[in-house]
This record gives structure tokens, C-alpha cells and sequence, in this order.
């Protein structure tokens, strides 16, 4: 049953324990530190958190704030190419990787140093450390330190999987990839989700020869299958040799690099390995045993719908929890948290229609609901599908062709699913979800006139669906 805060202190009848804090959150990430913003800030609790590593979390140190910074540095060779065909006289020349290292390194103190001024202006408690469960109340830092709380936040987020095969020692991650010391002259990625497809466009981007192995038919998995497969098709035109059904069955190191044998027969040796095979909640040493927090099959912090575990005292959120891994999601689980334990304001994270992008090249991906298959055993329904080459690319001589597609209910009429494959589909998708969020009918988008000339017009200008199902 959820606990609402009633000031310091175990809450129990004839109790006289005191704590050290109201709230202690493990983890300096996105979620972890607007929780204890809120609920220092804005309703006054005592807060302490640790973080092991930067302030900041995967987002900001080595996740999508210096990848998307990348995307910028590898979208520029073509951006020329495209300005000479706009009547420019440029040229681009070698790619300055230490230069860009610098630059990218420097903002990313920048924002570390946002966040941690960001918790001092709110008093909350920092500690530069890594801290472990011991009890429902208390923790225990690396440094030695005991400190007690009313309650506890675990936000330690996930970290990068990589399976146990012989030579796995020798692959990197993407928590290694922002640090290389010079780019390789080839790569090697594994995956074939968002985060393996994104880097190997990246690389590609930036004259990294790329090849990318994926074990299953058709990467990008748990997306739309045509805008998957629109997508690979475009990341194959790109350059980047994707070879589907294939997997790695050792690694070893050889001179140039590491020599990689595969399921499909092949080997070669690649200048580096990158294995972006997904993430897994990082829980490893965290003590939840010794607190006797109840933990899924892949490792997961087990919560219910307030976050809450099934220790009172406990709760998480994020990716440690593994319901929607993204940042703007544990952002709105931790202020959600901290607004009804420390609010007296109960309220759950919202976890429908929740929309994201894909950050590749040459266009990105971005969707917000129901895919064309799951709302095939929803009920009956409509799909409006177009692709057509977009102005500014078309005229620069470029073939890659733009989708885009809504999902209709055939009975309600509601735009069930929005997929989009274009030039800055991430900023077009977010502005959809509002529509979709507030339950826009397919006739609504028919009556909202079209913007000329521009991509997105398309959206409002289908008026025949493709199929039926």
C-alpha cells in the first residue's frame, strides 16, 4: 500500500528512530536527480543522493547528449556535398576527432555542472560515491559512511550488455565509444537496435568503414515493420554493410585490430568491436537481497504503479526499473514520486503514448503509438502510407525517400500510431503526440490544412488508405 509522507521519522507507533534524511536517492541520473529537486525544493524534504560516477547520468555523460552531438558532427560531410548542389563553392576536409573530443568533453562539464548546481540550489546533500542498501532505511557508501532515510529512491539506471563469448573482453560499448583516443578505420557494430543502428550511421558519418551484425531478420526490432524496414534500406544506401541472421563466435586480437569469427562463416578483422546488444538494469552489488527488494528475471527492480517496491520504504525508478528506458520518462517517474510521497500530491507516471525517435542517417525515425501490426489484433483498421523524395535532398540529386504513415481505427476513428521517416522526424513526432495523446480522429487531421511547402504536410493530406486489415 502506498505511504504518503508524514515528516521524519520510521512512522511507527512508539518509535523513536530518527533518520539522517527524508529521502536518500542512489543515482545521479535524469530521474534520480529531479526527484530530489522536487521533493527538497519545492516540499522541503532532506535529500541526500550518491552517484558513483558524474552527475548527470547515462543521458547526459554518455548517452544522448553526446550521441546526439555526434549525429550533428557526421550529418556535415553531406550537408556540403548538398551545398554545392545549391550553387555553393564548399568543401569539407578531414574530420578533427581530438578537436571535436575537446569540444564535446567541455559541454558535457558544462551540464554536469548544471545538474550539480541544479541540487545545491534546491539543498539537497551530495555524496560522491557509491552507496549500497543494507536495510529498508539504510545505506552505506564506498567511503565508509552509514546514513539512514525514511525513504530510499534507487535511479541507477542500466548498463550496456555484452554477452560471455570467447574475446568478449576486447569488444567496447557505447559507454567507450565518447573516450576513443582516434577513430578506427573500421568498426564492427552488434545490435540491432536503435542504439547499434544510430552508431553505425554515426561512424559512417564521420568516414568510419562500418559493418553491423544483427542476429534476428530485420533490425530495429519492436518498431513499425515498414518504417524499420525503410530504414535499414536507407542506412544500407548510406553505406554501412548490414548483414541480418548473423552473430559473433569469438573475437581475438590481430594485428590492426580484432579478428572476429561469425555464425555466417566470415572472417576479418575489424579496428575496433562496438556491442550495442541492449542494456540491463545496472542492480549487480546494490544490495536489494539484504533489503529484500524483490528484483525480475532480467534483473529489473520489481515496482507497481506508484514506483513503489514491495519493500514500503523502497522505490525506483528508470531504467533500473526496465518499463520505458527513456530519459523523459524517468524524469516524469521521479517527479511523480516525489510529488506524492513528499507532495501529498498522488499521482503515477503516465506510460501511454509515449513517443521517441531514432536518431539515423540520412533521415531519422520517429514514432508515438501503436505499431501496424499491434493494431492489426486491436480490431479492424486503416493504414495511410506515403513516401515521396523531399524537396531539399531532391534537389540536391538525392534519391532517399521520406514515409510517413498514420494507423487508424476503422471504428473510432482514432489515429492509433504515427510513423515517420524523414529529416528531423524527432521534432515532427512530437508535435503529433499531442494530436495522438489527446485522442485526434483521422478526420481532425483531415481538417487541419496543410503547411506548403513542407514535409510534414503530408500528415494532414492522406486521404485514401493504403490497406485495410
Amino acid at each position: 500500500m502506498l505511504q504518503l509522507r508524514k515528516g521524519r521519522g520510521c512512522g511507527m507507533k512508539g518509535c523513536l528512530m530518527d533518520f539522517d534524511f527524508d529521502l536518500f536517492v542512489i543515482g545521479g541520473g535524469s530521474g534520480g536527480v529531479r526527484a530530489a529537486r522536487i521533493a527538497a525544493g519545492e516540499h522541503g524534504a532532506k535529500v541526500g543522493l550518491a552517484e558513483e560516477y558524474r552527475m548527470g547520468g547515462t543521458c547526459v555523460i554518455r548517452g544522448c547528449v553526446p550521441k546526439k552531438l555526434m549525429v550533428f558532427a557526421s550529418g556535415y560531410p553531406s550537408l556540403v556535398e548538398d551545398a554545392r548542389a545549391y550553387g555553393w563553392d564548399a568543401e569539407i576536409r578531414d574530420f578533427d576527432w581530438p578537436q571535436f573530443r575537446r569540444q564535446l568533453d567541455a559541454e558535457l562539464d558544462r551540464l554536469e555542472n548544471a545538474y550539480r548546481g541544479g541540487l545545491s540550489g534546491a539543498k539537497v546533500e551530495t555524496y560522491n560515491a557509491r552507496a549500497e542498501l543494507v536495510d529498508p532505511h539504510t545505506v552505506k557508501l564506498s567511503t565508509g559512511e552509514t546514513l539512514t532515510a525514511k525513504h530510499i529512491l534507487i535511479a541507477v539506471g542500466g548498463t550496456p550488455f555484452v554477452p560471455d563469448l570467447p574475446g568478449a573482453e576486447l569488444a567496447i560499448t557505447s559507454n567507450e565509444i565518447f573516450k576513443l583516443e582516434a577513430l578506427p578505420s573500421s568498426v564492427l557494430i552488434v545490435g540491432g537496435g536503435f542504439i547499434a543502428c544510430e552508431f553505425a550511421c554515426i561512424l559512417n558519418g564521420l568516414g568510419v568503414e562500418v559493418t553491423q551484425f544483427y542476429r534476428g531478420a530485420q533490425v530495429l526490432r519492436g518498431f513499425d515493420d515498414e518504417a524499420r524496414g525503410h530504414v535499414a534500406e536507407l542506412i544500407r544506401e548510406s553505406g554501412v554493410t548490414i548483414h541480418c541472421g548473423t552473430d559473433v563466435i569469438e573475437m581475438e586480437r590481430a594485428e590492426g585490430g580484432v579478428k572476429v569469427t561469425a555464425t555466417d562463416g566470415s572472417e576479418r578483422v575489424y579496428g575496433a568491436v562496438v556491442y550495442a546488444t541492449g542494456r540491463v538494469p545496472k542492480t549487480e552489488g546494490l544490495g536489494l537481497e539484504a533489503a529484500g527488494v524483490e528484483t525480475g528475471r532480467r534483473g529489473e527492480i520489481v515496482v507497481d504503479e506508484w514506483s513503489q517496491t514491495n519493500v514500503p520504504s523502497i522505490y525506483a525508478v528508470g531504467d533500473v526499473t526496465d518499463r520505458i528506458n527513456l530519459t523523459p520518462v524517468a524524469i516524469r517517474e521521479g517527479h511523480a514520486f516525489a510529488d506524492t510521497v513528499f507532495g501529498a500530491n498522488p499521482r503515477k507516471p503516465d506510460h501511454d503514448l509515449v513517443a521517441s525517435a531514432v536518431f539515423t542517417q540520412p533521415f531519422e525515425l520517429g514514432t508515438v503509438g501503436m505499431t501496424e501490426e499491434e493494431a492489426r489484433c486491436q480490431g479492424p483498421i486503416e493504414v495511410y502510407s506515403a513516401s515521396f523524395r523531399p524537396m531539399k535532398t531532391l534537389f540536391a540529386g538525392r534519391q532517399a525517400r521520406v514515409m510517413m504513415k498514420l494507423v487508424v481505427s476503422a471504428t473510432t476513428r482514432r489515429v492509433l500510431g504515427c510513423h515517420i521517416v524523414a529529416p528531423e522526424a524527432g521534432e515532427m513526432i512530437q508535435l503529433a503526440a499531442i494530436a495522438i495523446k489527446m485522442g485526434a480522429t483521422k478526420e481532425q487531421f483531415d481538417a487541419t490544412c496543410a503547411v506548403h511547402p513542407t514535409m510534414a504536410e503530408e500528415l494532414v493530406t492522406m486521404r485514401k488508405p493504403v490497406r485495410t486489415a
